[in-house]
């Protein structure tokens, strides 16, 4: 009996050279720029990337001195990522794993999860909620995470369909249904995959409120958690409002309490 893919897996099995041309993926030299100001920047952070896909901000932060090491689940993604960074003089570490299973204990002092990176998509809220918790389980104490996800507010204010269709793109959304007590976006999508072909998915995706993320961040142990408006390439702390399509969001984990406290 075969088992259909989640529409995650369907998409990225086979969209590796097509995402890099996506207009959302051209921002990344700012992207890392804001990135730094946050690290002050500090060249012996250790940084992880889950959801590193191609490895667009993974490689541009080993050009920049640091080590980075990227993890996602998809093995089209990261045989591009590995193209890209030999191509670039640089050996940034790519790992298959799956973000919701424990994968790094304290080994690093920045996680990123940049453009979705695997949160928002997956099936349950649990399931998301586990990539959060594995990511705040990677960090050293003291350690920061930073990480964009999709706003709930947005889709109350604007037609998510006439949005993402805006700009060129290979996938084009033909229809959208935004569930107002789940604040689950259901869409049918077509894409054009690397070889050339149109494909058609059902995707379901999770918007999250800026409420709901500092919570999650004080249940994992994050302390200073804010949450800001985010466009893509042109990060900066705003306020969210419902003219963002994405969130920003930014904790630091708690150090180790003194011995004897």
């Amino acid at each position: 009996m075969h088992l259909m893919k989640p529409w995650y897996e369907e998409l990225f099995s086979n969209y590796a050279r097509a995402y890099d041309r996506e207009c959302f993926t051209q921002g990344t030299h700012q992207e890392v720029d804001f990135i730094e100001t946050e690290i002050a920047p500090d060249k012996h952070a250790r940084i992880l990337d889950i959801g590193c896909g191609t490895g667009r901000h993974a490689i541009e932060l080993a050009r920049r001195g640091y080590q980075v090491t990227g993890i996602d689940l998809s093995a089209n993604q990261l045989a591009r990522a590995r193209e890209k960074a030999l191509a670039a003089g640089v050996q940034p570490v790519f790992e298959q794993r799956n973000a919701r299973a424990p994968h790094h204990l304290a080994a690093f002092d920045l996680a990123i999860m940049l453009c979705e990176g695997g949160f928002s998509l997956m099936e349950t809220d649990a399931m998301n909620f586990a990539i959060l918790e594995n990511a705040v389980r990677a960090l050293r104490p003291g350690g920061k995470f930073m990480f964009t996800c999709l706003n709930g507010l947005f889709p109350l204010a604007r037609s998510v369909q006439e949005f993402v269709n805006a700009g060129p793109s290979s996938v084009h959304t033909l229809e959208t249904a935004f569930d107002l007590s789940s604040l689950r976006m259901r869409a049918r999508v077509d894409f054009t995959d690397d070889a050339g072909v149109t494909r058609q998915l059902e995707t379901d995706e999770r918007h999250y409120l800026p409420s709901e993320l500092t919570w999650y961040m004080h249940t994992l142990g994050m302390r200073n958690a804010s949450v800001f408006g985010c466009t893509a390439g042109d990060f900066r702390k705003c306020p969210p409002t419902p003219e963002h399509f994405e969130l920003w969001v930014f904790a630091e984990k708690a150090r180790q309490e003194a011995a004897g406290s």
